[in-house]
């Protein structure tokens, strides 16, 4: 069955190079348990190699964090980032509460508090958490002002 056409390109995936260690049974069960939790992520197991590759399904199978190891692994300097967006600020808090519960437990979670950045238009709301990978997510909601329809470009664009 072929599916519809997109009406546009879409983002589907970041990979990141990590190292082997983390891709053991024990370190996959940390991810898979704290992106689980926090976000919903689930394994994409016809995927998973013992200490070579994890595979994370964000929501559906066309969109993933691919995980594979490296005897280099990726760094990344604090601020590299990828970023999610959720439908409402209440979404957003959820998250949030749900990585720092998790943080209560384990060490390694940093989260930062909620920004909100006012432009007018949009409130942007955001906060960036890291677990174990070298690049940090940035979650995001925006916040439209009544009457502006983000999917559609400005009538002066």
């Amino acid at each position: 069955m072929a599916l519809p056409p997109k009406p546009h390109p879409t983002f589907n995936h970041i990979a990141m190079s990590v190292a082997a260690d983390l891709l053991d049974e024990a370190g996959r069960t940390a991810m898979l348990d704290f992106y689980g939790e926090v976000f919903g992520w689930t394994e994409m197991p016809t995927l998973t190699a013992d200490r070579e590759r994890l595979v994370l399904r964000a929501y559906n199978h066309e969109q993933f964090v691919f995980l594979v190891a490296d005897s280099e692994p990726m760094t990344a300097p604090a601020m590299d980032h990828f970023g999610m967006s959720v439908e409402t600020v209440a979404d957003l808090h959820g998250m949030r509460e749900r990585a720092l519960a998790y943080a209560k437990r384990e060490d390694d979670v940093e989260v930062t508090d909620v920004d909100v950045e006012d432009y007018g238009v949009v409130k942007l709301h955001g906060f960036y958490l890291r677990y174990r990978l070298p690049l940090r997510v940035e979650v995001q909601c925006f916040e439209w002002q009544e009457g502006i329809d983000p999917t559609r470009p400005p009538p002066d664009a």
